[in-house]
């Protein structure tokens, strides 16, 4: 019996530590209170912006985001901010962009709007979120099972929702290669009418804002596209 009890006690402290051994393991990093500051904004290029992202969206991915003080970076920017990326997303609650992108509070500038699409009012915002305040990049976000976009190819009429889904409605004609119905039932059409609404909004962005359009010309930005897997959690990058 004594030699029984010792057994169970050393399989209780190898687990015990086993299980201390994880949970340090989950904790080794200190949380990270530091955001984008003026030199860093300034001194990053569009695609070093994109690359950032990219970054960030992989540990998000592997399920290693950082370990952030969100107390501790919201009193640092509490005075100033220097986001170095714009991501325009989907109102969707299973998409949230500074999560995705793995990223903290003042370093993603994010306007959000059911379809991701764009009009002035955002158009303007992505004007002073570049040109004034110096974000380096501008990304359009589009995501799987979006509800807008299925909407969208059923022609949803609903009170103020019909102004969304006739915004992405020109993406639901430009598609026609698709076999099947054309309508939120097809899954493939679906995944078609979405990157297409993507790749339509980016050319929105540069045809109706001058401004936009030139800081990318000049290249002290770009616009790009991209499309979020909510199964996979990968973002994949369109152009």
């Amino acid at each position: 019996m004594p030699r029984f009890t010792k057994l169970i006690a050393s399989i209780v402290l190898v687990s015990s530590a086993t299980f201390l051994g994880c949970a340090n393991n989950s904790a080794t990093r200190a949380p990270m209170s530091a955001t984008t500051t003026k030199a860093e904004q300034q001194a990053m290029t569009p695609d070093q912006a994109v690359a950032r992202l990219a970054a960030g969206n992989k540990r998000f991915v592997a399920g290693q985001s950082e370990n952030r003080d969100y107390v501790a970076q919201a009193r640092t920017t509490a005075s100033g901010q220097y986001p170095f990326a714009v991501v325009l997303s989907c109102i969707d609650s299973r998409a949230a962009p500074e999560i995705v992108f793995d990223q903290g509070i003042g370093d993603v500038f994010v306007p959000r709007i059911a379809g991701n699409y764009v009009q002035a009012d955002i158009l303007g915002s992505m004007e002073f979120a570049t040109k004034v305040a110096g974000a380096k990049v501008i990304v359009v976000v589009g995501h799987s099972e979006c509800g807008a976009v299925k909407g969208a190819c059923d022609d949803v009429q609903l009170g103020n929702l019909t102004t969304v889904i006739q915004a992405i409605r020109p993406a639901v004609k430009s598609v026609q290669n698709v076999s099947g119905e054309r309508n939120s039932s097809n899954h493939e059409f679906v995944r078609e009418v979405t990157v297409k609404n993507v790749q339509l909004t980016v050319e929105k962005i540069r045809t109706d804002s001058p401004i936009l359009r030139e800081l990318e010309q000049s290249g002290q930005i770009k616009i790009v596209g991209a499309m979020y897997d909510l199964a996979t959690r990968e973002v994949v990058w369109l152009n």
